[in-house]
């Protein structure tokens, strides 16, 4: 499937440039992004990159995956804080909604309809 020998699956394993989940049983198992990341890698040295060239990509770009990941569960946390800021205003009084605004700070207000715009594109 790979296209590549088992012999050439362990060295890229032992390099650290490939991942192995292993089962109950103890057998090892490549996903689909394993497969993926062994076409990766063969690409790159068909293009004369070598392996270590090739392993600082790959940590760039699971750095890069990384990055984006935590940039998601911040935007998560802020869409449940602003869907709780804006349940608990919608429950509130006239009186105290317009004490909401009246004490917000202008960069709060813009920061507040940013957020808005962001979650509503997503």
């Amino acid at each position: 499937m790979a296209k590549v020998t088992k012999r050439t699956i362990d060295h890229y394993t032992n390099l650290g440039l490939l991942e192995v989940e292993r089962s109950a049983s103890n057998y090892r198992y490549y996903d689909q992004s394993a497969i993926e990341r062994l076409h990766f890698i063969e690409q790159c040295k068909k293009d004369g990159m070598s392996l270590d060239e090739i392993r600082k990509v790959i940590i760039e770009q699971d750095a890069e995956e990384m990055d984006v990941l935590e940039l998601r569960l911040k935007i998560k946390g802020l869409e449940d804080d602003v869907s709780e800021v804006l349940a608990h205003l919608n429950k509130s009084n006239l009186k105290d909604l317009e004490y909401v605004k009246k004490n917000i700070s202008k960069e709060s207000l813009s920061l507040i309809q940013a957020l808005l715009l962001l979650i509503n594109q997503q």
